[in-house]
């Protein structure tokens, strides 16, 4: 009688031990599982970012050039305009200049 309460006993300490090593190798794998996740969603989240920065560069360097090629015809055509109305200019301060030279040239002579 004394012996079988003793198995009894030793039978239900080593279904404990059992359990217990089940419940920690079940504990270790949530860890090891939930770090991996972890891991995974930074890693998620830095190519997230990356991705993001890269995209918004992409923008900010195609507005860039969009502007530059505005102020540049812009440029052009105000040049253009400038050169124009100088143009139309020309003949009369050429005139204007050469009779101030021979005025010039009668006041020293």
């Amino acid at each position: 009688m004394k012996t079988d309460v003793l198995k009894s006993i030793r039978e239900a300490e080593e279904e404990y031990q059992a359990m217990i090593r089940d419940a920690q190798a079940e504990r270790k794998k949530s860890l090891s599982d939930a770090q991996l996740e972890a891991e995974n969603l930074i890693t998620k989240a830095q190519k997230d970012a990356e991705d993001y920065r890269n995209q918004r560069l992409a923008e900010a360097k195609a507005e860039a050039r969009r502007r530059y090629a505005e102020i540049v015809r812009e440029g052009e055509a105000r040049a253009e305009a400038l050169k124009a109305s100088g143009s139309k200019n020309l003949t009369k301060a050429v005139d204007f200049v050469v009779t101030r030279f021979k005025e010039q040239l009668h006041v020293v002579a």
